[in-house]
């Protein structure tokens, strides 16, 4: 029986993931934890310890005491956040990666799961269908961390046979949590804005196109890579993956058809250098011939999905 440690479980991205395995597994198969405490209230449905990743002793302890299987390592300091801070993102975004390798290389640990990003690719690489063995030369602390990480990952995988799985995640919009400090969380900002009938101050440009990903194709995708047996799994640095590509003025397009008078205004800052710096769409063919990858939401079906269950979720939160 599998027993799945998330680290990091209560971000935008580990609070759905650590729901879907315990919803998969079993709430007794699943541990959720995260540096603070007071996110356990999420965690109501599996166990909740507290764990900051940089303290190797305190995950060595947990792994052994709970017989750990898996490992889903999350906890990470995001793309605008680690330009304010870019010596403890970098911290935090090598070390914690390097605490879980070493835990899951001493502990025979059966597969671990870490999230790149399209961070790693800059200025100089191919902006449209950007292909899987891109030129990367990434400008944000964020990019260079995790493309040093998904060669550590590699490194892990060839030098001692920790069954380490990898996505580049495009930005990740879904609304079950609020953004955490990433150069795309305008697109879960602007959903939050427009149900509770905001004007909505974005701080890219109009036509900036970014790839980005429902929160749903994310996590089934990663459940599905993770599934996938081990001889499928051809790229040990990080698979491209794509769902779909638009602008801050499509997304506002797409939510006046739901919200008539929601309105936009532009302020582009710091931000918008790290986006430009980032490719419009992804090609993720070789995810889709190695594990078969297939997305299920478009931006049309996307918007309608957030807009019917966004404003109940809100109203749960708000009253709690």
């Amino acid at each position: 029986m599998s027993k799945i440690l998330v680290i990091g479980a209560g971000g935008q991205l580990g609070t759905e993931l650590t729901k879907a395995l315990a919803d998969k597994y079993g709430k007794s198969s699943v541990i959720a934890t995260d540096f603070q405490a007071s996110v356990s209230s999420k965690f109501v449905y599996c166990a909740f310890q507290t764990l900051n990743v940089m303290d190797k002793d305190s995950l060595t302890s947990i792994v052994k005491n709970e017989g750990v299987t898996q490992i889903y390592h999350l906890a990470a300091i995001l793309s605008a956040l680690g330009e304010k801070n870019p010596v403890q993102a970098w911290d935090l975004n090598m070390g914690g990666l390097l605490n879980v390798l070493e835990v899951a290389r001493d502990h025979k640990i059966e597969k671990v799961f870490w999230p790149s990003s399209i961070a790693v690719f800059g200025p100089n690489s191919d902006k449209d269908q950007t292909p899987q063995k891109a030129f990367k030369d990434p400008n944000t602390v964020y990019g260079i961390s995790k493309l040093a990480g998904e060669h550590w990952c590699e490194y892990y995988f060839n030098k001692f046979g920790v069954d380490v799985r990898s996505l580049r995640y495009p930005g990740l919009i879904g609304y079950k949590s609020l953004p955490g400090g990433g150069t795309t969380d305008y697109a879960v900002d602007i959903y939050h804005k427009a149900v509770n009938g905001q004007k909505f101050t974005c701080f890219l440009s109009k036509d900036t196109y970014l790839p980005m990903m429902y929160m749903d194709d994310a996590i089934h995708a990663t459940l599905q890579l993770m599934e996938a047996p081990k001889e499928s799994i051809k790229i040990r640095t990080s698979y491209n993956l794509a769902g779909m590509s638009f602008s801050p003025a499509e997304i506002h397009q797409s939510l006046q058809a739901h919200y008539p008078d929601f309105e936009i205004e532009y302020q582009p800052d710091f931000r918008q250098q790290i986006a430009d710096s980032w490719p419009n769409s992804i090609d993720d063919s070789i995810a889709k011939e190695d594990w078969q990858w297939q997305p299920q939401f478009d931006l049309k079906a996307m918007t309608a999905t957030i807009v019917k269950h966004l404003p109940a979720f809100f109203n749960y939160n708000q009253d709690k």
